[in-house]
């Protein structure tokens, strides 16, 4: 066994999971796994920087990390950065922090790579399941972008497009600088267009109708999962590996599109962080079921990160 830790910095949230991996018999043993909505990409399809008050709030939950790293000795860190330092122009204050906190740099992946890298966490417990069919469509709804990878034992095709819950709210339902509460008709209807558009990128390099089971990853799905299980708080355990029908993701995203912040706010299973996000990346994977016909979402709570441990070691 060899003790990894893997940070994933994406465009709302930096997650952290220290392992034990055997790489050898495929066996992952999680010692701490957590995150914190950070808001890395605020404002960043905007302005193209890197806002120092989402810096600042990156850098703190980096410095929590560094501290349970240490404690629980991981022999080897691997820091991702996604859509969102990829995009910005003062990416080199961010890396520069990262190493100086947690004395590694962040690589700043490809989308390509980013989509190998969930594909493998997400899917690597799936292998030998006779109830799930393969090749599998791994879709990965992140906060700036969504990777979509089709594969079976490995990737047979991956891609990354510009549609994500922070990304596409931001764009979309965002007036003066507050988000519309609910968002009107006319703005739905604008961030599906756009939503649409991105998945006739992706179908053109992935073939999204070759896929029997759609896997889906993040904090967009998995909480769309808990609401539809009817969880009182947040059950990642309940979560994982949930099979939510189309209905279901249908229903919750046009009461997502209607509801009020306050609504929405008292659902159990909300983070705080993403009360503003969920209609959009709801709506994201409403329009990926749609595309490719598929009657149901497998939901995985691994994802990128896993992937990430498992490059590690």
């Amino acid at each position: 066994m060899t003790r990894v830790a893997g940070i994933d910095c994406g465009t709302n949230s930096i997650r952290l999971l220290v392992a034990d991996c055997d790489p050898a018999t495929g066996e992952l043993i999680e010692l701490d796994r957590r995150m914190a909505i950070v808001r890395l990409g605020q404002g960043v399809d905007r302005t193209g920087r890197l806002a120092p008050e989402a810096l600042e709030r990156t850098f703190a939950a980096c410095r929590e990390y560094a501290v349970v790293i240490k404690e629980l000795g991981a022999e080897r860190v691997r820091f991702v950065a996604t859509s969102a330092s990829r995009d910005a122009e003062n990416r080199d204050e961010f890396v520069q922090g990262v190493l100086d906190i947690l004395g590694v740099e962040p690589e700043v992946i490809s989308g390509d790579q980013e989509a190998e890298f969930s594909f493998n966490g997400a899917t690597k417990e799936l292998k030998g399941r006779d109830d799930l069919a393969k090749p599998y469509l791994v879709v990965d709804i992140g906060g700036g972008s969504t990777e979509f990878v089709v594969g079976d034992d490995r990737v047979r095709a991956a891609r990354s497009v510009d549609v994500g819950c922070v990304r596409m709210t931001e764009r979309h339902l965002v007036v003066d600088g507050v988000v519309t509460d609910p968002p009107t008709g006319a703005q739905v209807a604008a961030m599906r267009a756009d939503i649409e558009a991105a998945l006739d990128l992706a179908a053109g390099t992935v073939p999204l109708g070759e896929a029997r089971t759609l896997v889906g990853l993040a904090g967009s799905v998995t909480t769309v999962a808990g609401i539809a299980l009817g969880l009182a708080e947040y059950d990642s355990q309940a979560i994982h590996h949930s099979r939510i029908p189309y209905a279901a993701v249908r229903e919750i995203s046009e009461r997502m599109l209607t509801q009020t912040h306050a609504e929405r706010s008292a659902i159990g299973v909300m983070h705080p962080g993403r009360v503003d996000v969920i209609g959009a990346g709801a709506l994201v994977l409403l329009a990926v079921m749609e595309r490719t016909g598929a009657t149901e979402v497998v939901v995985s709570e691994h994802d990128i990160l896993d992937g990430i441990c498992w490059s590690a070691a």
